[in-house]
């Protein structure tokens, strides 16, 4: 018959054969021999080609896009069991450190030091320093920097004011945590807050310091008709009073100063009111505040010296109470929600600066204090 096409049936190749696409193996009925009936024209044959081709093509582009939205699926599978495997080694480690060991938490910490037992907070401080620790004996009242630290720590350790017992001390008291009260007994005390510089020389002979709380300088106060005093040099062989056991006598043994050492800083002062004395050199922020005093009487001086007095807290020998003191410490530096230092300084050491002859008294800046190592809950926030 004309326009037929007589073939072999071996002649003949399988259709799927034409595509060079990928086969997939899970499509077997693809790959089966579709062979022509005789009586097909040629047209026909290269139409249903085309039409097998383009159903082929549509197949294999579906089971594409199956096989990449399977492996996104299975990628995402794996990402989110990751995801927990990381959540659980991370929950069981802060589990076991917590239930385990690790750093003692608060409570811990408060067994340990004993504060729980304790009805009333006893602190030795200084009593006779106008703006670090001062007792008014007429008010009965107690103020100054050091007394509002010790309110900030009081705090914190979960005593009302009411519960805080001021003793004041001596200087060569503040190691041996040793004070006096209004008869004269001699008092015990849990904390040591009196304008006491951390040093080495100290620290070796057992005194037990918490991280520093505030910077100062050693300077010089004199009468007001006194000759101007701008380096130690200009003690050379003149009379000095200061404190015992402070760290300004050093400097001034090495000028060749005739030294006078008293334990309170007022007898100080009396010395140089009667002329005993040609000047009083201790801690910048102590002499400060006789200054505001009486403006009219002493002249405060700046010796413009490099060296730091950083005082701290007298914790005595518990290790947990130090660690306690410390986080409060560490919360009124750190948290910026917490202004209580900044407080203490505005009120009792700022307002003390004259403006006419402005003198370094302490560094308006908390000095920096590093987290202590204490346990909190993975949800409790360790500045609250």
């Amino acid at each position: 018959m004309s326009g037929m096409v007589d073939r072999d049936e071996s002649e003949i190749e399988p259709v799927g054969r034409r595509f060079r696409q990928w086969t997939p193996p899970d499509l077997p009925w693809l790959r089966r021999r579709i062979v022509p009936p005789l009586d097909v024209t040629a047209e026909e044959i290269a139409s249903r080609d085309i039409a097998e081709q383009e159903v082929f093509e549509e197949v294999i582009e579906e089971v594409q896009l199956r096989s990449i939205a399977d492996w996104e699926y299975r990628f995402r599978a794996w990402r989110l069991a990751g995801l927990g495997l990381l959540l659980v080694v991370v929950l069981v480690v802060t589990m076991s450190r917590l239930l385990v060991g690790g750093p003692p938490s608060v409570a811990e910490l408060r067994e340990q030091a004993g504060v729980d037992t304790w009805t009333t907070l006893d602190i030795g401080v200084k009593d006779d320093q106008y703006g670090t620790a001062f007792f008014d004996t007429k008010s009965r009242l107690w103020s100054g920097f050091d007394i509002d630290i010790a309110y900030m720590i009081a705090e914190d350790l979960g005593f009302r004011r009411d519960d805080v017992r001021f003793y004041g001390m001596e200087s060569e008291d503040r190691a041996r945590m040793q004070a006096n009260d209004a008869k004269g007994n001699r008092v015990p005390v849990q904390l040591v807050i009196a304008s006491y510089s951390v040093t080495d020389a100290r620290r070796a002979a057992g005194v037990k310091f918490s991280a520093p709380y505030l910077f100062t300088e050693q300077s010089v106060i004199t009468l007001k008709d006194h000759a101007p005093v701008s380096a130690l040099q200009d003690l050379y062989r003149k009379k000095v009073c200061t404190l015992s056991t402070s760290t300004s006598q050093t400097a001034l043994d090495d000028v060749k100063a005739i030294v006078s050492r008293k334990n309170r800083v007022r007898e100080c002062f009396a010395e140089l009111d009667k002329g005993e004395v040609d000047a009083i050199s201790t801690d910048a922020a102590i002499l400060a505040g006789w200054k505001h005093k009486f403006p009219e009487k002493y002249v405060h001086w700046d010796l413009g010296l490099d060296s730091v007095e950083r005082w701290g807290i007298n914790v005595g020998d518990n290790p947990a109470l130090e660690k306690l003191v410390n986080l409060t410490l560490y919360r009124s530096y750190a948290d910026p929600a917490d202004d209580r230092w900044e407080l203490a300084y505005q009120k009792n050491l700022q307002s003390e600066i004259d403006d006419d002859k402005p003198v370094p008294i302490a560094e308006g800046m908390q000095p920096r204090v590093e987290r202590p190592d204490v346990r909190h809950l993975p949800w409790e926030d360790p500045l609250g």
